[in-house]
């Protein structure tokens, strides 16, 4: 769950992608931070936003290997079930599941397209 701490990215761009990226999504940031983690977690962990972008990074990838475009591991199946289970918490409609997985995937795709462009 750790996407971040890979060699293809590096801790200061992370963080200045990140910030960018907040400003704009903070609304998203906390909503999902308060489906995967509670308000009382939230306060406790200092690195509340690295840890929601890892948790969305791990979203888009797992939507990868459900689409094909990415290779099914061993650990797949049960990613999968562990982040459909964790964004699904309290949910009553399908629509909102898909909501939080929408709201994911456009945070680890805006990340990547900012960090991109960062020299």
């Amino acid at each position: 769950m750790y996407m971040l701490n890979t060699q293809e990215y590096k801790e200061e761009k992370i963080k200045q992608a990140l910030d960018m990226l907040y400003v704009d999504r903070v609304i998203e940031f906390r909503e999902l931070a308060l489906v995967i983690l509670n308000e009382k977690a939230l306060k406790a962990i200092p690195h509340w936003k690295e840890f929601v972008l890892n948790f969305c990074l791990d979203v888009e990838d797992a939507f990868n290997t459900w689409t094909g475009k990415s290779t099914l591991s061993v650990k797949s199946p049960q990613k999968a079930l562990t982040l459909l289970r964790q964004l699904a918490h309290n949910k009553t409609h399908m629509n909102q599941l898909t909501h939080m997985l929408n709201l994911s995937c456009t945070i680890s795709i805006e990340f990547k397209e900012l960090y991109k462009r960062l020299k």
